[in-house]
Protein backbone atom coordinates (compact mmCIF):
# COMPACT_ATOMS: atom_id res chain seq x y z
CA UNK A 1 0.00 0.00 0.00
CA UNK A 2 1.69 3.19 -1.33
CA UNK A 3 1.54 6.06 1.18
CA UNK A 4 1.88 9.79 -0.03
CA UNK A 5 5.20 11.30 1.48
CA UNK A 6 5.20 14.61 3.59
CA UNK A 7 7.12 16.33 0.59
CA UNK A 8 4.72 15.29 -1.83
CA UNK A 9 1.53 16.00 0.75
CA UNK A 10 3.06 19.80 1.54
CA UNK A 11 3.18 20.21 -2.64
CA UNK A 12 0.02 19.30 -3.07
CA UNK A 13 -1.23 21.59 -0.71
CA UNK A 14 0.80 24.80 -2.34
CA UNK A 15 -0.13 23.90 -5.40
CA UNK A 16 -4.24 24.36 -4.39
CA UNK A 17 -2.94 27.18 -2.31
CA UNK A 18 -1.65 28.94 -5.50
CA UNK A 19 -4.81 27.57 -7.50
CA UNK A 20 -7.05 29.28 -5.28
CA UNK A 21 -5.24 32.42 -5.09
CA UNK A 22 -4.64 32.76 -8.48
CA UNK A 23 -8.22 32.48 -9.03
CA UNK A 24 -9.10 34.65 -6.48
CA UNK A 25 -6.83 37.48 -8.51
CA UNK A 26 -8.94 36.66 -11.62
CA UNK A 27 -11.95 37.10 -10.21
CA UNK A 28 -10.64 40.62 -8.01
CA UNK A 29 -9.16 41.50 -11.66
CA UNK A 30 -12.39 41.24 -13.95
CA UNK A 31 -14.22 44.24 -11.94
CA UNK A 32 -10.75 46.28 -11.43
CA UNK A 33 -10.76 46.07 -15.18
CA UNK A 34 -14.29 47.28 -15.90
CA UNK A 35 -13.74 50.37 -13.40
CA UNK A 36 -10.44 51.10 -14.57
CA UNK A 37 -11.75 51.42 -18.42
CA UNK A 38 -15.30 53.02 -17.38
CA UNK A 39 -14.37 54.96 -13.97
CA UNK A 40 -10.83 55.63 -14.24
CA UNK A 41 -10.44 55.53 -18.55
CA UNK A 42 -13.26 57.90 -19.29
CA UNK A 43 -11.94 61.02 -17.44
CA UNK A 44 -8.76 60.74 -19.21
CA UNK A 45 -10.64 60.05 -22.53
CA UNK A 46 -13.18 63.32 -21.33
CA UNK A 47 -9.86 65.42 -20.94
CA UNK A 48 -8.52 64.66 -24.54
CA UNK A 49 -12.24 65.39 -25.63
CA UNK A 50 -12.13 68.67 -23.79
CA UNK A 51 -9.45 69.77 -25.97
CA UNK A 52 -10.62 69.90 -29.58
CA UNK A 53 -13.51 71.28 -30.53
CA UNK A 54 -15.81 68.29 -31.14
CA UNK A 55 -19.04 68.04 -32.44
CA UNK A 56 -21.72 65.88 -33.52
CA UNK A 57 -19.77 64.14 -35.86
CA UNK A 58 -16.22 64.24 -33.62
CA UNK A 59 -13.26 66.22 -33.40
CA UNK A 60 -13.27 69.45 -35.52
CA UNK A 61 -10.15 71.29 -34.41
CA UNK A 62 -7.38 71.20 -31.67
CA UNK A 63 -7.42 73.79 -29.52
CA UNK A 64 -5.69 73.56 -26.59
CA UNK A 65 -6.77 74.72 -23.72
CA UNK A 66 -9.40 77.41 -25.32
CA UNK A 67 -12.00 75.79 -23.81
CA UNK A 68 -10.83 76.31 -20.45
CA UNK A 69 -10.30 79.67 -21.16
CA UNK A 70 -13.65 80.38 -22.65
CA UNK A 71 -15.55 78.77 -19.39
CA UNK A 72 -13.52 80.98 -17.03
CA UNK A 73 -14.50 83.74 -19.11
CA UNK A 74 -18.07 83.06 -19.24
CA UNK A 75 -20.10 84.67 -16.98
CA UNK A 76 -22.74 82.06 -16.74
CA UNK A 77 -20.38 79.90 -15.97
CA UNK A 78 -18.95 81.74 -13.74
CA UNK A 79 -22.47 82.26 -12.34
CA UNK A 80 -23.22 77.90 -12.01
CA UNK A 81 -19.99 78.13 -10.13
CA UNK A 82 -21.24 80.34 -7.87
CA UNK A 83 -24.74 78.50 -7.28
CA UNK A 84 -23.20 75.07 -7.12
CA UNK A 85 -20.88 76.59 -4.10
CA UNK A 86 -23.60 78.56 -2.57
CA UNK A 87 -26.33 75.43 -2.87
CA UNK A 88 -23.53 72.99 -1.53
CA UNK A 89 -22.29 75.88 1.47
CA UNK A 90 -25.97 75.18 2.83
CA UNK A 91 -27.36 72.17 1.74
CA UNK A 92 -24.09 70.00 2.79
CA UNK A 93 -24.38 71.53 6.98
CA UNK A 94 -28.26 71.11 7.00
CA UNK A 95 -28.25 67.46 5.54
CA UNK A 96 -25.88 66.49 7.84
CA UNK A 97 -27.44 68.06 11.25
CA UNK A 98 -30.83 67.17 10.38
CA UNK A 99 -29.61 63.67 9.49
CA UNK A 100 -27.59 63.13 12.95
CA UNK A 101 -30.69 64.53 14.65
CA UNK A 102 -33.15 61.97 13.10
CA UNK A 103 -30.14 59.18 13.98
CA UNK A 104 -30.01 59.99 17.47
CA UNK A 105 -33.64 60.07 18.16
CA UNK A 106 -34.03 56.66 16.22
CA UNK A 107 -31.12 55.31 18.06
CA UNK A 108 -33.30 55.32 20.90
CA UNK A 109 -35.44 52.62 22.51
CA UNK A 110 -38.83 54.29 21.91
CA UNK A 111 -42.29 52.77 20.83
CA UNK A 112 -42.31 52.60 17.19
CA UNK A 113 -38.66 52.98 16.28
CA UNK A 114 -38.96 50.96 12.94
CA UNK A 115 -41.70 53.03 11.64
CA UNK A 116 -40.13 56.24 12.77
CA UNK A 117 -36.82 54.88 10.57
CA UNK A 118 -38.95 53.71 7.54
CA UNK A 119 -40.96 57.15 7.96
CA UNK A 120 -37.78 59.28 7.94
CA UNK A 121 -36.11 57.26 5.37
CA UNK A 122 -39.22 56.94 2.63
CA UNK A 123 -38.46 59.96 1.25
CA UNK A 124 -35.13 59.40 -0.01
CA UNK A 125 -36.18 56.40 -1.89
CA UNK A 126 -39.23 58.06 -3.54
CA UNK A 127 -38.99 59.63 -7.14
CA UNK A 128 -37.23 62.67 -6.88
CA UNK A 129 -38.15 63.68 -10.12
CA UNK A 130 -41.83 63.34 -8.67
CA UNK A 131 -41.15 65.38 -5.37
CA UNK A 132 -40.02 68.17 -7.31
CA UNK A 133 -43.00 67.97 -9.58
CA UNK A 134 -45.47 68.01 -6.75
CA UNK A 135 -42.54 71.05 -4.55
CA UNK A 136 -43.53 73.32 -7.48
CA UNK A 137 -47.08 73.16 -7.14
CA UNK A 138 -46.79 73.31 -3.66
CA UNK A 139 -44.65 76.16 -3.57
CA UNK A 140 -46.56 78.47 -6.59
CA UNK A 141 -48.45 81.57 -6.07
CA UNK A 142 -51.71 79.50 -5.17
CA UNK A 143 -50.22 76.43 -3.84
CA UNK A 144 -50.43 74.96 -0.44
CA UNK A 145 -47.58 76.73 1.36
CA UNK A 146 -48.89 80.37 0.77
CA UNK A 147 -52.64 79.50 1.61
CA UNK A 148 -51.03 77.77 4.66
CA UNK A 149 -48.82 80.67 5.78
CA UNK A 150 -51.83 82.89 5.12
CA UNK A 151 -54.62 80.97 7.20
CA UNK A 152 -52.30 80.69 10.46
CA UNK A 153 -51.46 84.49 10.46
CA UNK A 154 -47.89 84.26 8.93
CA UNK A 155 -48.14 87.01 6.07
CA UNK A 156 -47.19 90.46 8.05
CA UNK A 157 -44.36 88.49 8.84
CA UNK A 158 -43.58 87.48 5.32
CA UNK A 159 -44.56 91.00 4.23
CA UNK A 160 -42.08 92.20 6.67
CA UNK A 161 -39.03 90.02 5.21
CA UNK A 162 -40.19 91.36 1.33
CA UNK A 163 -42.38 88.35 0.35
CA UNK A 164 -45.98 88.93 -0.89
CA UNK A 165 -49.22 86.74 0.05
CA UNK A 166 -48.80 85.33 -3.89
CA UNK A 167 -45.25 85.16 -3.79
CA UNK A 168 -44.26 82.52 -6.10
CA UNK A 169 -40.91 80.96 -4.50
CA UNK A 170 -39.17 79.08 -7.94
CA UNK A 171 -40.33 81.47 -10.01
CA UNK A 172 -38.01 84.13 -8.04
CA UNK A 173 -34.80 84.63 -8.58
CA UNK A 174 -34.02 85.69 -4.81
CA UNK A 175 -35.81 82.61 -3.42
CA UNK A 176 -35.68 79.75 -6.03
CA UNK A 177 -32.50 78.08 -4.94
CA UNK A 178 -33.40 78.57 -1.16
CA UNK A 179 -36.25 76.61 -2.00
CA UNK A 180 -34.28 73.77 -3.80
CA UNK A 181 -32.25 73.70 -1.15
CA UNK A 182 -35.02 73.23 1.40
CA UNK A 183 -36.48 70.84 -0.49
CA UNK A 184 -33.10 68.82 -0.56
CA UNK A 185 -31.98 68.96 2.81
CA UNK A 186 -35.98 67.12 3.32
CA UNK A 187 -35.39 64.27 0.70
CA UNK A 188 -31.66 63.60 1.13
CA UNK A 189 -31.66 63.55 5.45
CA UNK A 190 -32.96 60.22 5.64
CA UNK A 191 -30.03 58.85 4.10
CA UNK A 192 -27.67 60.90 6.08
CA UNK A 193 -29.59 59.25 8.99
CA UNK A 194 -29.37 56.15 7.87
CA UNK A 195 -25.38 56.80 7.64
CA UNK A 196 -24.83 58.64 10.78
CA UNK A 197 -27.45 55.42 12.52
CA UNK A 198 -24.57 52.89 11.33
CA UNK A 199 -21.99 54.85 13.05
CA UNK A 200 -24.05 55.37 16.47
CA UNK A 201 -24.38 51.70 16.57
CA UNK A 202 -20.56 51.52 16.38
CA UNK A 203 -20.41 53.22 19.98
CA UNK A 204 -20.21 51.08 23.00
CA UNK A 205 -22.86 51.27 25.37
CA UNK A 206 -20.29 50.95 27.97
CA UNK A 207 -18.99 54.27 27.32
CA UNK A 208 -22.49 55.63 27.68
CA UNK A 209 -23.26 54.00 31.51
CA UNK A 210 -20.15 55.08 32.86
CA UNK A 211 -21.38 58.85 31.71
CA UNK A 212 -24.51 57.85 33.52
CA UNK A 213 -22.61 56.86 36.44
CA UNK A 214 -20.52 60.22 36.73
CA UNK A 215 -24.26 61.99 36.77
CA UNK A 216 -23.57 63.01 32.94
CA UNK A 217 -26.70 64.69 31.21
CA UNK A 218 -28.10 64.13 27.93
CA UNK A 219 -26.43 66.71 26.59
CA UNK A 220 -23.17 66.36 27.57
CA UNK A 221 -23.42 62.49 26.65
CA UNK A 222 -23.86 63.94 23.28
CA UNK A 223 -21.97 66.83 23.11
CA UNK A 224 -18.63 64.99 24.58
CA UNK A 225 -19.45 61.27 24.05
CA UNK A 226 -21.25 61.11 20.51
CA UNK A 227 -20.22 63.67 18.62
CA UNK A 228 -16.70 63.04 19.11
CA UNK A 229 -16.61 59.47 18.76
CA UNK A 230 -18.63 60.24 15.13
CA UNK A 231 -15.79 61.79 13.79
CA UNK A 232 -15.15 59.19 10.82
CA UNK A 233 -19.29 59.39 10.69
CA UNK A 234 -18.75 63.35 9.83
CA UNK A 235 -16.39 62.81 7.55
CA UNK A 236 -17.91 59.67 5.28
CA UNK A 237 -20.90 61.57 5.27
CA UNK A 238 -20.13 65.72 4.47
CA UNK A 239 -18.25 63.50 2.00
CA UNK A 240 -20.92 61.98 0.38
CA UNK A 241 -23.25 65.31 1.01
CA UNK A 242 -21.05 67.10 -1.42
CA UNK A 243 -20.35 64.92 -3.83
CA UNK A 244 -24.04 64.85 -4.21
CA UNK A 245 -24.38 68.68 -3.63
CA UNK A 246 -21.99 69.70 -6.42
CA UNK A 247 -23.57 67.39 -8.98
CA UNK A 248 -27.21 68.13 -8.29
CA UNK A 249 -28.79 68.80 -11.56
CA UNK A 250 -32.49 66.63 -11.64
CA UNK A 251 -34.09 69.21 -9.53
CA UNK A 252 -32.69 72.04 -10.93
CA UNK A 253 -33.53 71.53 -14.70
CA UNK A 254 -37.12 70.53 -13.40
CA UNK A 255 -37.71 73.44 -11.54
CA UNK A 256 -35.60 75.94 -14.00
CA UNK A 257 -36.10 74.29 -17.23
CA UNK A 258 -32.45 73.56 -19.04
CA UNK A 259 -31.79 77.16 -19.19
CA UNK A 260 -32.15 77.57 -15.82
CA UNK A 261 -34.21 80.33 -14.90
CA UNK A 262 -35.48 82.58 -13.44
CA UNK A 263 -32.57 84.32 -14.70
CA UNK A 264 -29.99 81.54 -14.39
CA UNK A 265 -30.95 81.61 -10.95
CA UNK A 266 -30.79 77.35 -10.80
CA UNK A 267 -28.27 76.80 -13.13
CA UNK A 268 -25.82 74.81 -11.82
CA UNK A 269 -22.73 73.50 -12.83
CA UNK A 270 -24.01 70.01 -14.03
CA UNK A 271 -26.85 71.43 -15.78
CA UNK A 272 -24.28 74.05 -17.81
CA UNK A 273 -22.80 70.67 -18.66
CA UNK A 274 -25.84 69.38 -20.25
CA UNK A 275 -26.79 72.59 -21.94
CA UNK A 276 -23.28 72.34 -23.56
CA UNK A 277 -23.31 68.76 -24.71
CA UNK A 278 -27.53 68.09 -25.31
CA UNK A 279 -29.05 71.62 -26.35
CA UNK A 280 -24.98 73.05 -28.42
CA UNK A 281 -24.01 69.93 -29.37
CA UNK A 282 -20.01 71.05 -28.11
CA UNK A 283 -18.97 68.33 -26.45
CA UNK A 284 -15.42 69.60 -26.15
CA UNK A 285 -16.95 71.97 -24.09
CA UNK A 286 -18.91 70.07 -22.02
CA UNK A 287 -16.11 67.87 -21.55
CA UNK A 288 -14.17 70.87 -19.94
CA UNK A 289 -16.76 71.42 -17.82
CA UNK A 290 -16.53 67.43 -16.32
CA UNK A 291 -13.30 68.25 -15.81
CA UNK A 292 -13.66 71.35 -14.22
CA UNK A 293 -16.11 69.72 -12.11
CA UNK A 294 -14.09 66.67 -11.17
CA UNK A 295 -11.05 69.17 -10.20
CA UNK A 296 -13.83 71.16 -7.69
CA UNK A 297 -14.89 67.34 -6.02
CA UNK A 298 -11.38 66.11 -5.79
CA UNK A 299 -10.57 69.02 -4.17
CA UNK A 300 -13.23 69.57 -1.64
CA UNK A 301 -12.76 66.04 -0.64
CA UNK A 302 -8.84 66.62 0.06
CA UNK A 303 -10.25 69.82 1.86
CA UNK A 304 -12.72 67.23 3.90
CA UNK A 305 -9.97 64.67 4.56
CA UNK A 306 -8.01 67.40 6.36
CA UNK A 307 -10.93 68.28 8.51
CA UNK A 308 -12.25 65.21 9.09
CA UNK A 309 -10.09 62.65 8.41
CA UNK A 310 -7.88 62.86 10.99
CA UNK A 311 -10.61 62.91 14.03
CA UNK A 312 -9.66 65.95 14.90
CA UNK A 313 -10.80 66.41 18.67
CA UNK A 314 -14.04 68.57 19.19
Amino acid sequence: MAVASPQTSRGTIGSERRSEMIAGYVLVAVPMIIFLIFNIGQIFYALYISLFDWGARGAKEFLGTANYTDLLGDPIFQKAITNTLYYAALVVPLQMAIGLFLAVIVNQKIRGQTFFRAAFYFPAIASSAAITVLFIFIMNPEGLFNNVRAAIGLNPIFAALGFPADQNWLLDSSTAMNSIILLNAWTTSGTMMLFYLSFLQTISKEVYEAAAIDGASWWQNFRHITFPLLAPGHYFVATVSLIGALQMFDQAIIAGGSGGEPNNALTVIVLFLYRSAIREFDFGLAAAVGIILFVIVFAFTLVQRRLFGQAPAW
